[in-house]
């Protein structure tokens, strides 16, 4: 897939781009949504704090609003075996250059009628402050992707923002998934439906948001990342949100590190 200059100069400007022809048939995509709906039905990584409910308390027993699984990859392997990765990393080099090397970051499931909305969030939030980063995410629908069921919203120019202030969602520290506190500042976001198979590309700061899924069909995504070798930040930050949740998700994997 051949990017235009109009595209690169696009993403660089607006810190995302979207990308609605597909990177692969529907063979392919048939024999991905096998694949996720295995893992996820079986909670591949659950032991190991990999498999967890982003937007609630991830209780044992308890009905997942919004299920994820780090590195999917780790428990399919033959993910990594697909012709999208090959396009999706193409793609990654053209905006980032040769150094860029795309791999499969984690998956996020919206169930049908009742997944949980992703609050507005910048990516880097999650991460390391003491890192300085060069990254995207590259977000890809196994079906249509809508306003009804997620479809992404970015707000256009906010990876030029420095890492504003978050919380867990609902000030809650035993939720995962974090929230932007000032909302005042997300005006004019633009919505961007794909089809399956089609791709969004945003920056590490770049502010987005998916809608809850009310529509009567699951909603699958597959989230892969690249980017350029991080390095030291030039001064001292921290990100206080992440220092003050403790989650069941963390205590599965300190447990399973210790195993």
């Amino acid at each position: 897939m051949k990017l235009s200059a109009e595209q690169v100069l696009f993403f660089h400007l607006n810190g995302f781009l979207s990308i609605p022809t597909p990177l692969t048939d529907e063979v392919e995509l048939a024999w991905m949504r096998d694949v996720y709906d295995r893992i996820f039905r079986e909670r591949a990584g659950r032991e190991s704090g990999d498999q967890f409910d982003l937007a609630g308390s991830d209780e044992e027993g308890k009905e997942a609003s919004l299920p994820q699984i780090l590195n999917p990859a780790k428990y399919a392997p033959e993910l990594k075996d697909g012709k999208y990765l090959q396009v999706v990393d193409s793609v990654m080099k053209q905006l980032f250059g040769p150094e860029a090397q795309a791999g499969i970051a984690h998956a996020i499931f919206k169930p049908a009628g009742n997944g949980a909305a992703t609050p507005w969030h910048q990516d880097e939030a999650y991460w390391d402050p003491a890192l300085q980063y060069y990254n995207a995410s590259i977000w890809m629908p196994l079906q249509e992707a809508t306003i009804e069921n997620g479809c992404l919203w970015f707000k256009p120019g906010s990876h030029e923002w420095p890492i504003l202030e978050h919380r867990p969602i609902g000030g809650n520290a035993k939720i995962h998934g974090l929230e932007m506190v000032d909302l005042g500042v997300l005006t004019d976001p633009v919505a961007c439906p794909l089809p399956a198979g089609g791709i969004t590309i945003h920056r590490n700061r770049t502010a987005h948001f998916a809608g809850p899924n009310v529509s009567a069909i699951p909603r699958r995504a597959l989230i892969l990342g690249a980017g350029l070798p991080a390095y030291k930040y030039p001064s001292e930050r921290r990100f206080p949100w992440n220092e003050t949740k403790h989650t069941a998700r963390d205590e599965r994997a300190e447990a399973a590190s210790k195993a």
